[in-house]
């Protein structure tokens, strides 16, 4: 069970060509197999178009509002969102923008449903109602408009309603579980039930949740005849059982959701009937194996056959987890009811790969390679009737001609349809195969307003045109094209894996016509043409992955009481190390090391050390400069456990961030060295007359100083020394006080990589000894500070005071940031983002949300499951993978925030505060809180940790609180919730922030992909990690040379008649 449990998880991001060969061997399928499987289902569909009139009304929404078009998207959005919608203003913004995006007359009647045609006729009647009013707001016709403004919304309002709940009617099955049950009996279908919800963020959600199922159960089970084969089962999510049911709480998850979910299979187990436990997203599929084998092993569910789970067969891990399965049921003496789907969260699989920057993608990226796995799960699945009652859930007619084909005569199998699609087909089916085993419906059951991300999620599954439930019954779709068999057109590629999707660590390695998927570059825009040259990604690691994490935390572990030193490093020597100790937030008894501070004699050698040497360093070239920094790049990655350990006891950094503050660093160094070889290499000839020449050329400056922040000291330290390096300076390094150790192993690294020793210094000391003597000081060519915006003043006033040269001073500070949430957007996903953008990282973020605006009408909601997600929250020791948040940097950290919060609490403005562990007296720890205040004008300078203020706002005064925002002088982040595309450009146009993001969190901004970096009290610019950085430490030249001087204009000459 052990190794087989371990080439499940090795499978996870298998190369894909080995993959799919694998897959090509293991099918055994003949070349006749093949031939009669596509004639089959050539016979299947053609039945089943000849029967086009008696298709399902969902379906026949797919075939008339395909999401390739702008009526199917609007649909989309309007079903995904406004049944949710409490107030009508924001519902008649919703619909207006929606609707005049769409066509809605070119469908009148194009139906043969009655039903599809009347919600066609509603969304007719409104997109014309909006229409007219669009072009009477530039009339002036007030009493008109005012008949519209007066009758349009309402009749609007309820018509488009109206065409949601009918695709809700016939996509759900019920609204109860009573409801969906008497449906399924009037049918005489046999059902496995899904309580549709999104997964708990709170324990009361797990409760309602548990609470459904076990309700469900028991009134399916009450309903049940026959054995658990012919009777109703019901489907079960986990993510819904448990608020922090991922990896990274195992453990915790384990001990509290097991003993739920053996109830509710005890239930089912005395009931008849079956349980399933659904698929979800691949982060938790190993997790989910956990509580399979649990119930598998349980004695007192022995003898029940009806412990069931679905296997996504786009996933390269299926085929081992068959495996694992059969040895687990022929270890129990279990057979396990197997529901083998093709996959519902593809998307999200390859988006999250790419984010995690892993060695490929858990997920084929051919669809065609999908099919392929199905059949070979298929036929495993049918190899071992001992262990499986296999469930094919398809609505493809190839696939289902290939699972006969495989099975011959035998019928202990089923299929699986979903509610609403799939029936004619299965009934053409039927007509040419009489003996046709049962096919269960997968049958949603819940309110309109809670299914709709689900039913997002089906649609996009089965809508989009690559789907054979949108083409199907299309008569312009060729059959044999519907057919196609999936191995003969694996085996005429040239290339297994998909050519358009790049691999993650190749994501940015340039835009062309066979990669959209990885990026979208415009080489003809000026300032992201330089992107195109070549940078490999940063290497990630995924922390769902067990066997990579036990190793990372191996490394980490022995690790763990390393004692470091750092001291000033002038001229590649150390000169004093030892002197005072920098111990770990987290706990003050643990010593991390000790620095020693550099004396006024260290600055002034490293100075003339810097200034001597800097014209050399400039002069290696771009090229040169380059290649030092993609070396120092590989070294951070190959050794960037001694980083992650320094920044976990260090700077108090939970694992992901130190992770994810890794990776961050790779990536300026790439992107640097990218960036100086197009920028700083040969020189540009720019346009002019004839007969000269002019060359635009860019040089380092001289010796920079560069100030860096204890809440990044790896990734900005290193982002603002590489970019100076980069363009040809040399560096002064000045790290922050609380965290020295770290800096010191990032200059070693370069020195290491060919950085000369006479060009980079290390100078640690307080900002009052080292920084104020450096930024005064004549010799320096610029300065970069990351810090308080007081600071940053504080530069700019010496820089401008002191005697020589105007130079730079490029400054990023802090944010009073906000986001702004409307009632159209998904509470789940606004909690999940504002709590990962508030408290996560402790909320040292100059990034972090600090001000959370809440549409009135959706405040309550919100709140009540916020503070329910602030309750899960694990604040303790960053060193374990289940912290959530760790320690503030430092005790007068600590005391600030705490006075703020004694501040809003005397006043009665909070709301709810997390709560703080046993471990948490031995650190410097602020548990999150929660505040609500009338106004950010409340607010009088931003307060650096996990302290989150509400304001509720009404949509008529969102403007005024604009303002306010603006007010504030700040403009470094920004976030929106909203479902209207006109709401989120508003605000984007009404804000300063520089990183505005719209439907997720607000803070982790990627290298070349959001350039960080704010204005107005937030900072100078330019953004780090955006295309206008580099130059800004550079000194332009031009040379302009009279070319005809010199022997006349052979250019002209050379021209000729022609």
């Amino acid at each position: 069970m052990a190794a087989l449990r371990a080439a499940f998880r090795s499978a996870l991001y298998t190369e894909e060509t080995q993959a799919v060969n694998a897959l090509l061997a293991a099918v055994q399928l003949s070349q006749a197999d093949r031939t009669r499987m596509v004639a089959q289902a050539s016979r299947f569909v053609s039945r089943t178009r000849a029967r086009k009139g008696e298709r399902g009304v969902l379906e026949v929404f797919l075939q008339e509002y395909g999401l390739s078009s702008d009526e199917g998207i609007a649909l989309l959005c309007l079903a995904e969102a406004l049944l949710r919608v409490p107030d009508a203003q924001t519902a008649d913004n919703l619909i207006a923008e929606k609707l005049r995006s769409g066509a809605w007359s070119a469908h009148r009647s194009q139906s043969d449903s009655t039903v599809v045609n009347a919600a066609t006729r509603a969304l007719m009647l409104s997109s014309g109602i909006v229409a007219l009013d669009t072009r009477l707001s530039g009339q002036d016709n007030g009493l008109l408009r005012s008949l519209v403004n007066r009758l349009g919304e309402p009749v609007v309002r309820a018509a488009t309603r109206q065409a949601m709940k009918i695709m809700g009617n016939e996509f759900v099955l019920g609204r109860t579980i009573e409801e969906a049950l008497d449906k399924a009996q009037q049918t005489h279908c046999v059902a496995s039930f899904d309580m549709l919800g999104e997964g708990a963020r709170t324990a009361a959600d797990a409760q309602r949740y548990f609470e459904s199922y076990s309700r469900s159960i028991d009134v399916t089970a009450a309903a049940a005849r026959g054995d658990v084969y012919a009777a109703h089962g019901v489907s079960v999510k986990l993510s819904a059982l448990h608020p922090r049911y991922d990896y990274a709480n195992q453990t915790r998850v384990l001990r509290e959701m097991l003993p739920r979910l053996r109830r509710l299979a005890l239930q089912a187990c005395a009931g008849g009937i079956s349980m399933t436990i659904d698929a979800e997203e691949a982060a938790r599929l190993d997790l989910s194996l956990e509580f399979i084998e649990a119930l598998a092993r349980d004695r007192e569910l022995a003898h029940w056959q009806g412990l069931g789970l679905a296997v996504q067969c786009y996933s390269k891990r299926a085929p081992a987890l068959l495996d694992w399965l059969i040895a687990l049921g022929r270890d129990t003496g279990r057979r396990f009811m197997l529901r083998l789907v093709k996959g519902a969260y593809w998307d999200t699989e390859i988006k999250r790969a790419q984010e995690l920057g892993v060695a490929g993608y858990p997920v084929f990226t051919r669809k065609m390679s999908t099919d392929l796995c199905y059949l070979a799960c298929a036929r495993k699945a049918l190899a071992h009737p001992e262990v499986f009652y296999p469930q094919f859930a398809t609505h493809n007619a190839h696939t289902i001609a290939g699972v006969l084909q495989m099975a011959g005569e035998r019928r202990d199998f089923e299929f699986q349809r979903l509610h609403g699609m799939g029936e004619l087909l299965y009934s053409a089916v039927r007509d040419q195969v009489p003996d046709l085993p049962q096919v269960r419906v997968y049958a949603p059951v819940g309110a309109h307003r809670d299914l709709l991300a689900y039913l997002v999620r089906r649609l996009l599954e089965n809508g989009a045109n690559s789907s054979f439930v949108n083409r199907f019954m299309d008569e312009r779709t060729a059959i044999e094209r519907l057919v196609e068999d999936p191995v003969a057109r694996i085996l005429s590629l040239p290339s297994l894996p998909n050519p358009k999707i790049p691999l993650p660590c190749a994501l940015y390695e340039g835009a062309s016509a066979e990669a959209p998927c990885g990026q979208d570059i415009n080489a003809e825009n000026p300032f992201l043409s330089d992107n195109l040259s070549t940078r490999r990604n940063s290497t990630g690691l995924d922390l769902n992955d067990p066997q990579e994490t036990a190793a990372l935390l191996a490394k980490l572990g022995a690790l763990k009481n390393r004692q470091w030193a750092a001291g000033p490093i002038v001229s590649g020597a150390v000169t004093g190390r030892g002197r005072l100790a920098i111990t770990n937030p987290a706990d003050h008894t643990d010593i991390v090391g000790h620095v020693w501070d550099a004396t006024s004699a260290d600055l002034d050698r490293a100075l003339d050390a810097a200034v001597s040497n800097y014209a050399a360093w400039d002069a290696q070239g771009a090229e040169a400069r380059a290649a030092v920094l993609e070396r120092a790049a590989d070294a951070l990655e190959a050794g960037r456990e001694r980083f992650l350990s320094l920044l976990v006891r260090e700077a108090g950094k939970t694992v992901d961030d130190a992770l994810a503050e890794c990776r961050e660093a790779v990536d300026f160094c790439r992107y640097y060295a990218q960036q100086a070889r197009c920028r700083f290499g040969a020189a540009h000839l720019l346009p002019g007359p004839t007969g000269e020449q002019n060359l635009y050329s860019l040089h380092g400056r001289g010796a920079f100083v560069c100030i860096s922040p204890w809440n990044f000291p790896l990734a900005i330290f290193l982002g603002q020394v590489t970019a100076a390096l980069a363009a040809g300076n040399a560096v002064l390094a000045k790290p922050a006080e609380q965290t020295p150790l770290i800096a010191a192993e990032a200059i070693e690294l370069l020195h290491r990589a060919g950085v000369p020793y006479d060009v980079l210094h290390l100078l640690p000391g307080t900002g009052e000894m080292v920084g104020a003597a450096l930024v005064a000081d004549e010799r320096i060519a610029g300065a970069a500070l990351t810090g308080s915006t007081a600071t940053a003043k504080l530069i700019a006033k010496t820089l401008a005071a002191r005697r020589g040269a105007i130079i730079p001073l490029i400054a990023e500070t802090g944010g009073q940031n906000a986001m702004f949430v409307d009632s159209t957007a998904l509470p789940e996903q606004v909690v999940d983002d504002v709590v990962r953008s508030a408290f996560h990282s402790a909320g040292q973020r100059c990034s972090a949300l600090r001000v959370l605006y809440l549409q009135d009408e959706v405040a309550d909601g919100i709140i009540e499951m916020l503070t329910g997600a602030m309750d899960e929250l694990s604040v303790g020791d960053p060193g374990l993978l289940s912290t959530d948040v760790g320690p503030v940097i430092d005790e007068p950290a600590r005391k600030a925030l705490l006075a703020h919060v004694e501040a809003l609490q005397a006043e009665g403005r909070l709301l709810h505060v997390s709560r703080l562990g046993e471990a948490c007296a031995r650190g410097t720890f602020v548990a999150p809180h929660l505040f609500e205040i009338d106004s950010i004008r409340r607010l009088e300078q931003e307060h650096f940790g996990p302290l989150l203020h509400v304001v509720r706002f009404r949509l008529r005064d969102l403007e005024k609180h604009l303002a306010q925002l603006r007010a504030t002088g700040f403009g470094l982040t920004l976030g929106v919730h909203t479902r209207i595309e006109a709401m989120s450009r508003r605000i984007f146009d009404a804000s300063m922030a520089g990183n505005v993001y719209v439907n997720r969190n607000m803070i982790g901004a990627v290298v070349g992909v959001q350039p960080f970096g704010g204005h107005g009290l937030s900072g100078t610019g330019p953004k780090a990690g955006g295309p206008l950085y580099l130059p800004r430490f550079a000194a332009e030249r031009v040379l302009s040379v009279n070319t005809a001087a010199t022997g006349g204009n052979i250019t002209l000459l050379r021209l000729g008649d022609d």
